[in-house]
């Protein structure tokens, strides 16, 4: 936990085989810049400090259901919620399924289905990849899921950053934390759900003021279909990150935490134009 523990309630659900060091920048950086909140950042089931879910498949219903019974024991009265790629699913999950949010904000959401995104080709290989990981034994699927140089590759790919040193820094996280996972079961489940859905199929449910954070280069969602649920979620706002892609929690830390500090301490407007 990041603020002040009897603040109001901010929790921020991480991406597909991240865990909460992902988004600690981002919860460290509000806790400076809006201290009165308490920013809880908890692993999902199956990944970092949280072991998966006993006797239950990991579909996006579970995930779900786990993120209203989380949102219930740290925040009774309600929370904001926050959720990125990956986590802005459970976080539509979530809200549909009864979790209280006050306010949403969402980080790269997955907008579009990942086979129709602009690197549709490398979600074809991750599918393939899941599968023959699926198909060893434990030990031998846990040792590919967690090559090294496949995660290299993974993270080349997806920052967009030209500081070196910025760059070096996100592989060393993708490195220390990219394989944090319980089994390849509960891997390969999660990552099952991280493709079959979209936030679009629970628009309805973001009945709150929502805030939808979308780097300009992002591999996953093109930015068109950002714009499209922009649309979709009466009363949101979008803020686009230029030269930034899926790892905005990485890349535009600063930026980020400033728009969303400015989000939890005003109250809710009239939409504004998409802004750069």
């Amino acid at each position: 936990m990041f603020g002040d523990p009897a603040g109001a309630p901010v929790i921020l659900v991480h991406g597909f085989r991240g865990d909460h060091h992902g988004l600690q920048g981002i919860a460290e950086g509000l806790a400076a810049a809006v201290p009165s909140f308490a920013f809880h950042v908890p692993d999902l089931p199956g990944f970092g400090e949280t072991p998966a879910l006993p006797g239950r498949a990991h579909d996006l219903a579970a995930f779900g259901d786990w993120l209203v019974a989380f949102t219930r024991e740290v925040a009774p009265t309600g929370a904001v919620i926050l959720g990125h790629s990956f986590g802005s699913l459970v976080v539509s999950a979530g809200l549909a399924q009864g979790a209280d949010s006050s306010r949403t904000i969402l980080i790269n959401p997955i907008s579009a289905p990942a086979l129709e995104g602009p690197q549709a080709a490398l979600t074809q290989l991750a599918i393939g990849y899941y599968r023959a990981a699926n198909a060893l034994p434990e030990g031998a699927a846990k040792s590919l899921l967690g090559n090294k140089l496949i995660v290299r590759g993974m993270s080349e790919v997806m920052a967009k950053t030209r500081d070196r040193e910025l760059r070096a820094w996100i592989h060393d996280q993708h490195d220390r934390y990219f394989s944090s996972f319980s089994d390849s079961r509960s891997l390969l489940e999660a990552f099952r759900a991280s493709v079959s859905h979209t936030v679009a199929e629970f628009a309805g449910a973001y009945s709150m003021p929502t805030l939808i954070i979308a780097g300009e280069k992002d591999d996953i969602t093109p930015l068109s279909k950002q714009l499209d649920l922009r649309r979709m979620i009466a009363g949101s706002d979008l803020l686009i990150l230029p030269g930034t892609g899926h790892l905005v929690h990485y890349e535009a830390v600063d930026d980020t935490v400033s728009r969303i500090a400015q989000f939890l301490q005003t109250d809710p407007a009239t939409p504004s134009e998409p802004t750069a």
